[in-house]
């Protein structure tokens, strides 16, 4: 079996480092200009954006990502994965919260350069996930 590319090991750490709750590992596989498109959201750029967005996801949301598949071709990468979480304080715009568990099909694009990733598009079905957290 051929050795994975750099780009997608890359990938796989950023996302083990998510599964284990490891935000400083997290940071420190981004550039420092890091674009982050949010799904259904703006674009945010740079570390520090990136890690207030973690900071909030930590609050409202508790979720491990499962079914794992990474995909690359040089600096580029996807990823497709489903979510398995927990709904625990409102998100702002978002319903109430009172711990609904959820189980949500996304995907990720990702592109890297020198190493680091320097975007991260994320992408799942928002109708989807207000219907198992009871507002759709």
């Amino acid at each position: 079996m051929p050795q994975e590319p750099a780009s997608a090991q890359v990938v796989r750490r950023y996302y083990a480092a998510f599964n284990a709750g490891d935000r400083p590992a997290m940071l420190a596989l981004l550039a420092e200009t890091v674009a982050h498109d949010v799904n259904q959201g703006p674009r945010e750029t740079g570390k520090a954006a990136f890690a207030a967005f973690l900071a909030r996801m930590d609050q409202c949301y508790r979720e491990q990502l499962v079914e794992m598949v990474i995909m690359a071709a040089g600096d580029r990468v996807a990823a497709e994965f489903v979510v398995e979480g927990s709904y625990l304080q409102a998100d702002d715009g978002l319903p109430p919260a009172h711990g609904q568990r959820y189980r949500l099909p996304a995907g990720a694009f990702f592109s890297l350069e020198a190493g680091l990733i320097t975007r991260v598009t994320t992408y799942y079905n928002l109708a989807d996930w207000l219907r198992q957290v009871g507002e759709g």
